[in-house]
């Protein structure tokens, strides 16, 4: 079931999609920077929505939502205000919260802001928004911002102009662009993610390329006694070919966060091929209390 809610800013509209049993318990699924919702894919969401109602969106500027910022600027905190606005819109008083990349770091600000409307969170590809040092294994202490920054290649990348050369042109940047977060410890299917940006440029309704969120107000995003304090029951999900936010971001962020614990999904990277669907649902059910799909 697809409808549109209204975002945490007025005049602003979220398009919204729901799978599964309309009684079973709701698991909203946050996607990255600039990806709408069907960027989840469909064969994950399947087998989650096999024990839960699961939400997934478009954030402002992506997909179907509304494009507002060129006319009406916003800042990376008023997307995790749209996280609750989703709940709010769909009449959710509490649901499971997923968060992959930036919806990552949206979900620590929705469960330190807001931590009545959660039932679990999963975090995915971030990093902490917290000052707390890493203790390493052997007890030895990393300030947080002196750990591992963005690859090289991903940074290369992310820097080279992009150019409008039709819409089949565009897919392959992006299939391209896939192949550098993937990391490198699983084949790269590249056939799964031209048919997942072919989707997603359908579902858009052109392939015009979005920066709203990286132009938006970062400030403010540090919530580190918050996290501390956390009660919310948290999986950290640990990817050992990240290449955004690589190991030991994922431990650093299970340190930080209270009531956390830390699964590793053998070969991800910073994208969801089709050979980590089934670990991932499966860690992510079990965490929720559904068991294993």
């Amino acid at each position: 079931m697809q409808q549109f809610v209204e975002a945490s800013t007025p005049g602003i509209r979220l398009w919204t999609e729901q799978r599964g049993p309309a009684d079973a318990p709701p698991l909203l699924l946050v996607m990255g920077a600039q990806a709408t919702g069907v960027g989840w894919p469909d064969p994950l969401v399947d087998a989650l929505a096999a024990h839960h109602r699961v939400i997934r969106y478009d954030h402002r500027d992506t997909g179907r939502s509304s494009w507002p910022f060129e006319r009406q600027p916003y800042r990376i905190a008023d997307l995790a205000e749209d996280v609750i606005a989703v709940l709010d819109g769909l009449g959710i008083e509490r649901a499971h919260l997923v968060g992959l990349s930036l919806g990552g770091m949206l979900a620590q600000l929705a469960v330190a802001d807001h931590p009545d409307r959660w039932i679990s969170a999963t975090l995915m590809g971030t990093s902490a928004l917290s000052t707390t040092p890493y203790t390493r294994p052997d007890g030895t202490t990393v300030p947080a911002g002196e750990l591992p920054g963005i690859s090289p290649e991903v940074l290369e990348l992310w820097a080279r102009p992009v150019e409008d050369h039709g819409p089949a042109a565009e897919v392959e940047r992006r299939v391209a662009h896939w192949r550098v977060l993937a990391g490198d410890q699983l084949p790269f299917d590249a056939d799964h993610f031209r048919a997942l940006e072919r989707h997603a440029i359908e579902h858009t309704g052109h392939y015009r390329v979005g920066t709203a969120h990286g132009r938006a107000d970062h400030s403010g995003l540090l919530r580190t006694d918050e996290l501390a304090k956390n009660q919310v029951p948290t999986l950290v999900i640990a990817a050992p070919a990240e290449p955004v936010f690589p190991p030991p971001h994922p431990q650093h962020l299970a340190q930080t966060v209270g009531n956390a614990r830390l699964v590793e999904i053998p070969g991800m990277g910073h994208a969801l091929p089709p050979a980590v669907h089934a670990p991932l649902a499966a860690a992510i059910l079990t965490h929720t209390g559904a068991g294993a799909p």
